[in-house]
């Protein structure tokens, strides 16, 4: 058997992760060898979600019998399972060669290794997932739709951004946060749906206070939201499924009936990237946020969000299959332990960093921030790794997203290590992807706005009638 084509690791490795594989080398690696065979042949993808919207991306693979068969299945399964997360969906629709299309079919069913995929999925479009074989002439077209979103500063506005760590409440008057807090809170032990309810209540009386009435609500949080009702989050992953439907599905319509003002709520994510194109003046954005874990969002040139669903935190950035293994989903090599405070704790342990059994993450993260803004070598070397990993994955983000700019913020990216961070990913990108390097702008916002910048876009969201 011929040596994998995947195994590429990088150039400038990551000093605490050596097994550190980035898809995107091995994506190029698999591409490079396809297109100078001849025993190709093409695999038909598309994803269809809501109002049947349809995202294809096709895939030139080697055609099975090759000495690369497993190659081709692990490119496949990383590559739908990137578009899955990226842009969403409840049907897959595949072309190509059966063995390969009943393989995939396979791991999206019932007691296949993707089955948590499909679950989720089914959650948030509230339709059974599906994948459907087909020939090549009953493939679905490419249908995309977008909508402007945010920039209404006008008025009095409560914003919001509800993290697994703290809850960010800001009061903005006519554009201006005029108040603006940061309300620490555990809601992924809690199961007492109240407990989610009062806080966020008690949070919009508080920026209430501080304004002489309230003309519109935005908020922002981590999950995948719909029509302003959360369909799959992990701050409310400990509330029983009954619970969850009665009180925490429809809980910023029942808030938007008590205020009586407009109320909107999406992904974190999204709302990063509108933070973004405001504070800058600029489309074509790509928001990453590193907090509790890592979230995403999209404006496009013409700055308009598409409709993505940007769970970037389940998304494939490492093809090393003995990697540490994400606890929710089960799966090796995602973003949510390679951009997050869950990344911090993954590598402490190869810095020689160790915690107490019951200190929870966000408290680990202060730790090591800490560390390293007092210039501790070993702290320094997982935002070093973390900063190698982004400057890796961000060409490999730019193949499923047209994007110009990249806005970086997120509670990971606060003090010296953030700073790090960014400065071995500026180094990774310009060195290795100078072509990516030269169309990409990275940027950070200042200590105070990427602390609390959320919120305040957030309040921009809802449109005053």
């Amino acid at each position: 058997m011929a040596a994998s084509l995947l195994q590429t690791f990088p150039r400038i490795h990551a000093p605490l992760d050596p097994g550190f594989i980035p898809a995107v080398l091995a994506n190029r690696s698999y591409r490079a060898a396809v297109a100078a065979a001849s025993n190709t042949t093409t695999l038909g993808i598309a994803l269809e979600r809501e109002n049947g919207l349809v995202y294809r991306a096709d895939l030139q693979i080697f055609a099975p019998g090759s000495e690369y068969d497993a190659d081709t299945l692990r490119v496949v399964d990383r590559h739908i399972k990137f578009l899955l997360w990226a842009k969403g969906g409840w049907k897959l629709y595949l072309s190509g060669p059966g063995q390969i299309c009943r393989e995939m079919q396979a791991r999206y069913a019932k007691g296949g290794m993707r089955e948590f995929d499909a679950q989720l999925m089914q959650k948030a479009y509230d339709l059974p997932f599906t994948v459907a074989i087909v020939a090549p002439a009953d493939m679905p077209d490419a249908k995309e739709i977008t909508s402007s979103i945010g920039g209404h500063l006008e008025g009095c506005r409560i914003g919001f951004d509800l993290g697994a760590s703290d809850y960010k409440i800001s009061a903005v008057i006519d554009g201006e946060a005029v108040f603006s807090d940061e309300i620490p809170w555990h809601p992924v032990v809690q199961s007492d749906p109240n407990y989610h309810y009062q806080h966020i209540a008690d949070g919009f009386k508080l920026a209430a206070s501080k304004m002489p009435r309230v003309d519109a609500i935005g908020g922002s949080s981590a999950g995948i939201y719909v029509d302003n009702c959360p369909k799959v989050a992990s701050l409310f992953r400990s509330v029983p499924p009954e619970q969850f439907d009665k009180v925490i599905k429809p809980m910023f319509l029942n808030l938007q009936k008590e205020w009586g003002v407009p109320l909107v709520v999406i992904n974190d994510g999204d709302v990063t990237a509108l933070a973004g194109a405001m504070s800058l003046k600029k489309n074509a954005m790509l928001g990453i946020a590193m907090g509790s874990s890592e979230a995403a969002g999209y404006l496009d040139p013409a700055g308009s969000i598409p409709g993505y669903l940007n769970e970037l935190a389940f998304a494939p950035v490492d093809f090393n299959e003995q990697t540490v293994a994400d606890e929710w989903s089960g799966d090796r090599g995602v973003g949510a332990l390679y951009f997050s405070q869950q990344a911090v704790n993954k590598l402490a342990p190869a810095a020689g960093i160790t915690f107490p059994a019951e200190m929870p993450l966000p408290e680990r993260l202060k730790v090591v921030q800490e560390k390293a803004n007092a210039g501790d070598p070993a702290a320094e070397k997982i935002f070093e790794t973390i900063g190698v990993y982004l400057g890796y994955t961000l060409p490999h983000y730019a193949e499923y997203y047209a994007y110009e700019n990249v806005l970086i913020l997120g509670r990971v990216t606060s003090g010296r290590g953030g700073e790090i961070i960014l400065q071995k990913a500026k180094e990774v990108f310009e060195q290795e992807f100078p072509q990516d390097a030269a169309r990409i702008t990275l940027y950070v916002p200042d200590e105070k706005s990427r602390r609390v910048g959320q919120s305040v876009a957030a309040a921009s969201l809802p449109e005053m009638k």
